[in-house]
């Protein structure tokens, strides 16, 4: 049995702190003419595009926060309409009572569990993704293909530099270019060796191009002393490496 009195004091006083939240903060700010006011500014001209990109943020979170507060406003005033009417508890799709575990969970409730409409999770995607062309519409890896994926896009991005120091990165740098996460990662080649040799079109003409990741290859055979990562090699093929 459904206790009436104290369902309804308990929705009138969400419903109290509910408007003096939304009174003490303005609507989250949203009652001011635009959102330059909300962060002190006159003009949006002579800021930096990132400053504006967060303040857009921030404008858009507080919509969502403002959107969300007001529909709980809205259930509850529906919830004690339903109490003057004599339905509340009752289910609005199949007329059954509804478990007073669901209503203690949920005392603004219309519906019982089985007719609730936001027991679906929504499959829609911004709508920015469908005119948008892979890589940036979509950051999936396929089990069959390797992909340009969200993490290649940071990476892209921060061989521009970043604020990270020797000490945030995990592994060894030898260059402030090279503070981010898998830098050393292989971009546009198979073996190290790429990056710094290579011929003519004919195949001819090899020429070394040093480079960090030459002095890396060249450390890493000397400690193994080795004259090739796949081995030594045999006498025949070291001697016109040799003199």
């Amino acid at each position: 049995m459904v206790n009436l009195s104290d369902w309804r004091e308990r929705l009138l006083q969400e419903k109290q702190q509910i408007m003096q939240r939304l009174k003490q903060n303005d609507h989250f700010g949203l009652t001011r003419t635009s959102a330059h006011d909300s962060v002190g500014e006159l003009s949006n001209y002579d800021n930096h595009p990132a400053d504006s990109g967060t303040e857009l943020y921030e404008r858009e979170k507080d919509i969502a926060l403002n959107e969300h507060t007001e529909r709980e406003l809205h259930d509850i005033e529906r919830a004690l309409q339903a109490m003057e009417n004599g339905t509340y508890g009752i289910c609005q799709i199949c007329g059954e009572a509804i478990p007073l575990e669901r209503l203690e969970a949920i005392p603004t409730t219309m519906f019982c569990k089985q007719h609730s409409a936001d027991q679906v999770v929504s499959q829609q995607r911004p709508i920015e993704e469908s005119v948008l062309s892979p890589p940036f519409g979509e950051f999936v890896v396929h089990e069959d293909i390797e992909t340009f994926d969200a993490e290649d896009s940071w990476q892209k991005v921060a061989r521009f530099g970043t604020s990270e120091t020797p000490s945030d990165v995990q592994e060894d740098t030898v260059h402030y270019d090279r503070m981010y996460i898998d830098a050393g990662e292989q971009i546009g080649y198979v073996e190290p060796l790429e990056t710094f040799a290579a011929t003519d079109l004919y195949g001819t003409g090899i020429t070394i191009y040093p480079n960090i990741i030459h002095e890396q290859y060249e450390q890493m055979l000397d400690d193994e002393q080795l004259m090739s990562p796949l081995g030594d090699l045999p006498a025949y093929e070291k001697d016109p490496y040799t003199s």
